[in-house]
């Protein structure tokens, strides 16, 4: 890492500065993006580090990306035909694309 450094010298001067590093065994690490993605990391390598009272980690792994399925139920797809008269077709769709009930109600309604 560091050319010429000894390990256990950096390890000395991490903890004088107050930094503290542990490795976490860990077999899977999940992320869930706010716009509904999943990141998994399989076989991760995870850092937790300590500096200031702050916690961070770092990870590596085998990365993979899928988009988060939402499925619409046959309740909500009756509930909102029935409140705004649409078809089944217009109901998923709207469901499908919003994934709120009450906000395909309202953009139907509209």
């Amino acid at each position: 890492m560091f050319g010429g450094i000894n390990p256990k010298q950096i390890q000395g001067m991490m903890k004088k500065m107050g930094i503290s590093q542990e490795e976490i065994s860990a077999e899977k690490v999940t992320i869930e993006k706010k716009d509904g993605t999943i990141i998994s990391i399989e076989n991760p390598s995870v850092i937790e580090i300590k500096m200031q009272g702050e916690i961070s980690f770092q990870i590596s792994g085998e990365v993979s990306e899928k988009s988060k399925e939402v499925e619409v139920s046959p309740e909500d797809i009756r509930t909102v035909m029935e409140k705004t008269g649409c078809s089944m077709k217009r109901a998923k769709e709207v469901l499908g694309r919003t994934k709120d009930l009450a906000e395909a109600i309202l953009e139907i309604s509209s």
